[in-house]
């Protein structure tokens, strides 16, 4: 308890790689860090780092969701910014997908992030809860609908958590575009079946593959990503949502447009590059 007296205390979950660890990196420099992980492996090197404390947590086993917010309100006794960044990318064509995968993805980067948030809310009344969200909240892009559709759900089910609770959490969503992280590898991995196999959308699942890999080194900087959650997190009116990137950018303005038209120049983009 004495330990996070003095010192803002942050919980980031996804704190292994990519934007997470970074943040870990950025906010344990001045404050006491909770470090979600997942592979055991990382226990070991989050709990060398000053002020980082460790604790497990798999997003789509519940119990672990439960034991690591025993752990935390155990070490302290308030939160001062929860950062929901665990997540994956579910891929494929919607004709075929799995029911399964698709309960795995809305497990993942939607239903975790509530039940964590849920169990942590005695610790964060007056403080933030940032979750880390995309610009696929916006729309539709085909072939990843379930990673949209994961993101857009969960912009509302938070925005309404706040309106109910009435200003005593604020919620902010960060909605960056394509991110140069290990993400879109991961992603390459975990889809590596639907990739492979349907064959009536070969040419479409080659190109997201190709374009997956692309994404893993040509995106936005997490730097930039870093800097806007720092401000988010710090400043004494943070903005409801954050858009990041041209990309993220052009999506925004893009999702204003009425759906038929939406529709009509994916389809026709689709119809170019794949006939």
């Amino acid at each position: 308890m004495s330990d996070t007296a003095k010192k803002k205390v942050f919980v980031i979950t996804g704190a292994t790689s990519g934007i997470g660890r970074a943040l870990v990196n950025e906010f344990s420099k001045n404050s006491t860090v909770f470090a979600g992980y997942r592979n055991p492996k990382y226990e070991k090197e989050l709990s060398k780092m000053e002020n980082v404390i460790p604790f497990f947590i798999d997003m789509e086993k519940p119990y672990t969701i439960t034991g690591a917010a025993d752990l935390i309100r155990a070490k302290t006794d308030r939160i001062d910014v929860l950062i929901n960044g665990a997540g994956c990318v579910i891929a494929g064509p919607m004709e075929h997908m799995e029911i399964s995968r698709l309960r795995r993805q809305f497990e993942v980067n939607t239903f975790s992030h509530i039940e964590l948030t849920q169990n942590l809310l005695p610790l964060l009344e007056g403080g933030r809860v940032i979750n880390i969200s995309s610009m696929a909240s916006f729309g539709i892009f085909p072939f990843i609908a379930p990673y949209c559709a994961s993101k857009r759900a969960l912009d509302i089910l938070f925005n309404a958590m706040e309106v109910e609770m009435r200003g005593k959490i604020k919620v902010i969503s960060i909605k960056p575009g394509v991110i140069a992280t290990p993400l879109w590898e991961k992603s390459i991995s975990l889809n590596k079946k639907a990739l492979e196999t349907d064959e009536k959308y070969s040419k479409e699942m080659n190109f997201l593959a190709m374009n997956a890999e692309k994404n893993g080194t040509a995106g936005l900087s997490v730097e930039k990503v870093v800097n806007v959650i720092k401000k988010a997190a710090e400043i004494k009116n943070p903005k409801v949502s954050y858009t990041i990137g041209t990309d993220a950018l052009i999506a925004q303005l893009a999702s204003r447009l009425p759906l038929s038209i939406i529709n009509s120049i994916m389809k026709l983009g689709m119809k170019k590059k794949f006939g």
